[in-house]
């Protein structure tokens, strides 16, 4: 098998794992996937909203899901690693499977959008962007954006600050895509610059002199006295 083939087959494995295991742990709140190849086989890592109910009693749900793993994706020796998300609003998976739950219930979509926007900002994100696209309010697809604080469209940033986060909400009119895009309040942009060394100047106050006194009389100001005549 040639290099390009193994590269399309392993990407297809992962989308396909991703699917799969969204599916399983829907209930625990998906939040995230990392698959890394160890030496002592193929370990995945799951974030999760409530991380009990995807493990289960006495771990039995967990590993009915490894062996799931092993059987239909053939994985070398399967270790599934489940982690709790301490901050589930600053998760872009978390929010847009959220906001699809929400759409399911009959939220109006811009309420929907708005208040995502807001619970997300107000969790001390640096920005955030929403987007819906499908049949909204009638028959012809549109695509809707609700967008506060700042959003990197390009560059190095993208990769290191923003996370994204993608969900389908099935409705009656059809199925409406949600993404979701958070940037991490630990972003640091490249135009914020701290100098250092720099002190602070503070302006110390004028000294005020006393008055100097004079033994010569004064003499009083007398303003001019207009000219006889008028001229």
């Amino acid at each position: 098998m040639s290099a390009e083939r193994k590269v399309i087959q392993e990407a297809t494995r992962r989308v396909l794992l991703k699917d799969f295991l969204v599916r399983e742990s829907a209930r625990a709140g998906f939040g995230g996937l990392d698959i890394q190849r160890t030496p002592m086989g193929t370990r995945v890592t799951l974030v999760c909203e409530r991380p009990g109910i995807l493990i289960g009693r006495r771990g039995e749900i967990i590993k009915r899901l490894t062996e799931d793993i092993q059987n239909r994706f053939r994985l070398d020796n399967p270790q599934i690693e489940v982690k709790e998300e301490r901050q589930p609003s600053l998760n872009a998976q978390l929010m847009a499977e959220k906001l699809a739950s929400t759409l399911e219930r009959g939220w109006h979509f811009r309420r929907a959008g708005h208040s995502t926007v807001r619970r997300i900002m107000e969790s001390g994100a640096r920005g955030c962007q929403v987007i819906l696209s499908g049949k909204l309010t009638g028959e012809r697809h549109r695509t809707e954006r609700f967008k506060a604080g700042t959003i990197k469209y390009c560059g190095d940033g993208v990769r290191l600050f923003i996370d994204k986060g993608f969900y389908q909400a099935r409705l009656k009119p059809g199925v409406i895509g949600v993404n979701v895009w958070i940037m991490r309040p630990s972003a640091k942009l490249p135009d914020e610059i701290k100098v250092k060394g720099v002190t602070e100047h503070r302006s110390t106050p004028t000294e005020v002199l006393p008055p100097v006194e004079s033994d010569e009389p004064e003499v009083p100001l007398v303003a001019d006295a207009p000219a006889a005549g008028g001229l």
